[in-house]
């Protein structure tokens, strides 16, 4: 018996070691020949028609310092009954600050303050000539949203118990990133929001599937974090080359527990709704107070367009619930008698 034992482990250790070195020729290979061509593939900038606002009177229009000296726009807008709280857009990438209305028009009429900001290299922000921006979260993004959090923190009508962040596809996962280190921000809503592994390892199958037509079987085996390593060599390449650091959205999720209303397509084929459910899994809010609102038949950053009204109720009711001073009654509809009479029925 002991015999048999001992052949069991033989056998398996020299299994092991076998797939060990498969998995590391494989590696070597992998790099090698098409390293290049990820990264190529990892740079190339999607193709969206992104909303761009007009400017909106009475507005307060301001601009705010980065800590590496940029001076960045924002707006300032205020809600159209007492206050309840104050929510911070972060736009999509290649948007500007005045496209928040469309997404935030509800907010505001709930009482809302919400103030929208242009990263740089986008709007009316300051350029870094060092800096090209792709749609994936930099640690230029970071520091320009934490810039746009320090600026609300100085206000003179800053909440003292902190704000809500709510952005849309990139605004949306940098906001996540800065909100899991900043205790001031107490809650997130994202609409499409992403992260860079959870997006890549999905898609590094498929670009292997199109440059490689051979060792089908053998592809088949490997494992996700092969893929993975493969896919973050060639974000280390183009982070070297392009001068940045591709933030770890999916590290910070692992410390980010506050309050999270994740929106996305259900038909979006960029951001697939498996990644978002992926990603949306790492938060460590407890079950409670997050929610994953996949919308029927919306593209990516599309969610608003197709569910329109439910879209701004559950955006409200999430404000309402997780950062509305409970001391601010809600606002109160008019009796139907009032709303006919004002309506001249």
């Amino acid at each position: 018996m002991a015999d048999v034992v001992r052949w069991v482990f033989i056998v398996g250790g020299c299994a092991g070691g076998a797939f060990v070195l498969l998995v590391m020729v494989a590696q070597a290979y992998y790099r090698k020949r098409y390293l290049e061509k990820i990264v190529r593939i990892f740079e190339e900038k999607p193709f969206f028609v992104v909303p761009i606002g007009k400017p909106v009177p009475g507005a307060e229009d301001v601009h705010f310092a980065t800590a590496d000296g940029y001076t960045l726009r924002g707006c300032y807008l205020r809600g159209r009954r007492p206050r309840r709280g104050v929510v911070l857009f972060g736009p999509e990438f290649g948007s500007n600050r005045w496209a928040a209305l469309q997404y935030t028009n509800s907010l505001l009429e709930a009482g809302y303050d919400v103030f929208a900001f242009e990263p740089r290299n986008q709007g009316d922000s300051d350029t870094d000539p060092t800096y090209r921006p792709l749609q994936w979260v930099t640690d230029r993004d970071r520091v320009d949203t934490e810039a746009a959090v320090a600026y609300l923190k100085r206000r003179k009508d800053a909440p003292a118990d902190g704000v809500g962040v709510f952005g849309i596809s990139k605004g949306g996962s940098v906001g996540l990133l800065v909100a899991a280190a900043d205790p001031w921000v107490r809650c997130v809503a994202t609409d499409g929001a992403y992260g860079t592994y959870t997006t890549m390892v999905p898609y590094m199958r498929r670009w292997v599937n199109i440059y490689i037509q051979s060792f089908t079987r053998v592809r088949a085996w490997l494992p996700d974090w092969f893929y993975g390593l493969v896919g973050l060599a060639a974000v280390r390449t183009s982070a070297a080359r392009r001068g940045v650091k591709f933030e770890n959205l999916e590290r910070a999720l692992s410390r980010y527990a506050k309050p999270l209303l994740m929106i996305h397509g259900q038909a979006d084929t960029y951001i697939k709704p498996e990644m978002a459910r992926t990603l949306f899994d790492q938060a460590a809010t407890p079950a409670g107070d997050k929610a994953l609102w996949l919308v029927d038949k919306a593209k990516h950053n599309q969610a608003l367009t197709v569910a329109g009204a439910d879209y701004q109720r559950r955006l409200c009711g999430f404000f309402d619930a997780h950062l509305a001073d409970p001391l601010t009654p809600l606002p109160v509809p008019p009796p139907p008698s009032d709303r006919l009479a004002r309506a001249g029925r």
